[in-house]
């Protein structure tokens, strides 16, 4: 028996230098050059990993489900081999076919990228059985990060700051209870192998534990394959703030600075920034001391992220957990530290050493990353899905980058996260940062699908932002401030209103030259006078009120328009351009020159301007009765899905009896679980489906009685 005589610190660096040791010494016979790398993702993350790969001469091999067949990275890889039906569990969560893929595409390496089997023990283990580099740390680190209870327990003995909580094996729901009583409310529901806020939910009191813990953990088995919680005090003004480490597989082991994530909605980041503001010199390299420590108290290899809880009042922090993987931030650290993580993840890969020690790692300037998510910030930010209409974004620069895996013309699909892309910018300082924030998200111009980029400009402008005010109930405490109700301008209904002629006009002139009438100008004009140079009023509505615009034709081309029934009339002319995968019009209003960006199609005309996108529903011919046509989802006899999704589960059946508030169905939906609620006390009438059917946005999915009933 040896009996260590030095400190605690002291012993857990020698037994990280002990599983290091071992590590590499098992690693070392598997390791070798990689010349073609399998890249087991999608979206976003593949293709940003296939550039640095390619960057240094390594081919690259792509995987694609059957939703994915002309996804953006499928066209990027040297080769791409399909593995099945859109479900990721059919498709990306199918560990063998992707093993089967790398060894009969001679792939000597698996990146895995982030979410899916990043950190997945089984799979990293597969790997190594298969002579296959896991590009990623090892399993034993996995498996000890991953389940929350064990890192607590590997973090309180390595000295690492651990908040109170429950991290016990027994599971039964009064021991729970009787835990959460003892450590007080609110009280958070962690599943122990949970990520990107799944299987977490919030007891705000006793009467809320049972349902928020069978909630927390159906979402945590549906997503990892298994249930059990963990819990923990939940701390009112958090700050979310997470450091990366890298270490090799000799010895070394570094932080590359810390992230500020605090900023969230559902329990997801949504805006993240290096370095963490307001936070002092002596307390970045405590954070960063800490997060190293718990990285070699694991033996840890390669990339990881160690995530603290900060407070915001008096900064002390707890350390909550450890991602084992990429995180979707890393952008925002690359870009203060001027590095690529993702070729420092494919050299220790192979064996190689740290590119840089810790004294080496600089520090300069202040870096945002917002992400651009399919969702309805104004309806409780539920995803969306749909067809990418117009997809128009701010140039890259070496201040600017786009992280991508869409083109205009694809679709958000259901099965996947809703992530559209990640918009990272760096300044010199915050305040530099913040301003080429707001101007590039200005530039991010979507239709077709609902998006939040509204919301991330009106986040990045908000005064308490800009203060570096923040905290994880930021959202919520601001909320009346950044939900503000929104009126259309008369400018904003007229630019409307003119790009809907002009689109017109372009379309009739088209069909003109397809019929070949472009042989006879004479026709032509004919048409345009006969079908525009007449009175005509363009039916635009939002936020469900109509608003007419009214459209005379002037002498010399230019219009006459009204937005008050004709008590005013303004002078308008104007022309659109295209410019850059958009369309701009270029308009004067009595006078006064503009210039936007504009989108038009057969269903919505939008408006791009100096606060974002108004989108504005136009005129459509009702060809089917009032009762069909008609949203369910403001009607109380009905229960109807607040996205796409798949009924995972029906609580009621026909006759039963329901209060308001009470739970009616499950919903999967974007790698997510929605509870959807009764609108008020009613008996169940029918059951338009059964669990396992896939449903679409305002379906409705359960009939009640009518009230009179």
């Amino acid at each position: 028996m040896v009996i260590y005589s030095g400190n605690l610190y002291s012993y857990q660096l020698l037994k990280w230098s002990q599983v290091a040791n071992h590590n590499f010494r098992r690693w070392k016979s598997t390791l070798k050059h990689i010349e073609k790398l399998l890249v087991a993702n999608r979206g976003e993350i593949a293709c940003r990993v296939m550039r640095t790969a390619q960057r240094l001469g390594i081919r690259t091999v792509a995987v694609y489900s059957d939703a994915d067949k002309n996804a953006l990275h499928v066209s990027m890889a040297d080769e791409a081999y399909e593995i099945g039906p859109a479900p990721a569990s059919q498709s990306y969560l199918r560990g063998d076919k992707l093993i089967d893929v790398a060894k009969r595409a001679n792939c000597q390496a698996i990146h895995p990228g982030y979410g899916f089997l990043s950190e997945n023990v089984e799979f990293a283990e597969d790997c190594q059985k298969n002579n296959v580099i896991f590009v990623g740390p090892p399993s034993t680190a996995i498996r000890d990060m991953g389940i929350k209870s064990t890192s607590k327990a590997i973090m309180a003995k390595a000295g690492v700051p651990v908040i109170e909580g429950y991290h016990g094996e027994n599971q039964a729901n009064d021991v729970l209870k009787r835990e959460a009583k003892r450590i007080g409310f609110p009280i958070m529901i962690k599943a122990v192998r949970g990520g990107g806020g799944k299987g977490m939910r919030i007891a705000n009191c006793e009467e809320e534990f049972e349902s928020a813990l069978e909630s927390a953990r159906s979402e945590s088995q549906k997503a990892f394959g298994d249930s059990v919680v963990l819990l923990e005090k939940f701390i009112k003004e958090p700050r979310h703030v997470e450091v990366q480490v890298f270490a090799d597989l000799h010895g070394n082991a570094v932080y590359l600075y810390e992230r500020d994530c605090s900023v969230q909605r559902r329990h997801q980041k949504i805006i993240e920034e290096a370095p963490a503001p307001g936070l002092r010199d002596d307390l970045r390299c405590e954070l960063g001391a800490a997060a190293v420590r718990a990285a070699k108290a694991v033996g840890y290899v390669g990339a990881g992220t160690v995530e603290f809880i900060l407070d915001k009042n008096d900064h002390s922090f707890h350390f909550m957990e450890m991602n084992t993987r990429l995180q979707v931030e890393h952008p925002v650290t690359e870009m203060i530290t001027g590095t690529d993580l993702v070729e420092w993840q494919l050299k220790i890969a192979t064996g190689e050493r740290l590119p840089l020690s810790q004294s080496q790692i600089p520090l300069k300037g202040h870096a945002f990353e917002a992400r651009i998510y399919a969702e309805d910030p104004r309806g409780d930010f539920m995803p969306g899905t749909g067809v990418l209409s117009r997809l128009s974004t701010p140039a890259p620069s070496e201040d600017v980058r786009i992280e991508t895996g869409v083109r205009q013309g694809d679709e958000v699909s259901v099965h996947y996260d809703p992530m559209i892309a990640k918009l990272i910018v760096w300044g010199n300082s915050r305040s530099d940062a913040l301003s080429k924030l707001q101007a590039s998200l200005l530039q991010y111009n979507i239709a077709g699908v609902e998006t939040n980029v509204n919301f991330l400009l009106d986040l990045s402008r908000h005064p308490e932002f800009s203060a570096g005010n923040v905290h994880t109930n930021f959202i919520r405490d601001n909320f009346d401030s950044l939900f503000r109700r929104i009126v259309p301008t008369s400018n904003q209904l007229m630019q409307a209103a003119l790009a809907t002629v002009l689109k017109d006009r372009e379309e009739e002139l088209n069909q003109a030259v397809t019929r070949g009438d472009e042989f006879n100008p004479f026709i032509v004009e004919a048409a345009f006078r006969i079908n525009y140079e007449h009175d005509k009023k363009i039916n635009l509505k939002f936020g469900g009120k109509d608003l007419p615009v009214e459209v005379r034709y002037a002498n010399g081309g230019g219009y006459s328009m009204s937005c008050d029934e004709g008590r005013t009339w303004n002078a308008v002319v104007g022309e659109i351009a295209k410019a850059n995968n958009a369309e701009v019009l270029n308009c004067t209003i009595n006078g006064i020159k503009s210039k936007v960006k504009v989108f038009r199609d057969d269903a919505v005309v939008a408006v791009f301007d100096e606060n974002g996108k108004i989108q504005f529903d136009l005129y459509q011919p009702k060809f089917a009765s009032e009762d069909e046509t008609e949203s369910p989802a403001g009607n109380p006899n009905r229960a109807t899905a607040p996205i796409p999704g798949i009924i995972e589960k029906l609580l009621v059946e026909p006759g039963d009896l329901v209060k308001k508030g009470d739970p009616l169905f499950v919903m999967i939906a974007m790698k997510m679980e929605h509870i959807v609620k009764a609108n008020r006390d009613a008996k169940i009438s029918k059951l338009m489906f059964k669990a396992g059917d896939s449903v679409a946005k305002d379906a409705t999915v359960i009939q009640f009685e009518e009230e009179s009933q």
